[in-house]
């Protein structure tokens, strides 16, 4: 299993609207591709416009070339993308080590 972890900053008072926006474009768009696993969305509490966004997909090329080269990551930025105050920051992780 792979974590992509996006960090995104979006612009200030758009929080609600983007809450809404994220889980629908995860639920519509990503929920549907090869390899999807789940994920969890998580809003900064220092910082009210910092979202950390985990998605758990099968395998790195799920996300990367799958995903990322099909028209569904077009849809998927349209609907999050205008909420974005600057260019997420994305990486992939694999497990190490988990608690029982």
């Amino acid at each position: 299993m792979i974590l992509e972890l996006a960090d995104f900053r979006i612009h200030p008072g758009q929080n609600a609207a983007f809450e809404e926006a994220i889980q629908r474009g995860l639920k519509t768009v990503i929920h549907g591709a090869k390899g999807f696993q789940g994920y969890k969305v998580n809003r900064g509490i220092e910082n009210a416009e910092r979202y950390i966004l985990q998605i758990f997909w099968d395998t790195l090329e799920d996300h990367t070339v799958g995903f990322r080269e099909s028209p569904a990551f077009a849809e998927w930025r349209a609907i999050v993308g205008p909420f974005f105050a600057g260019a997420p920051v994305v990486e992939h992780f694999e497990l190490v080590a988990k608690s029982a």
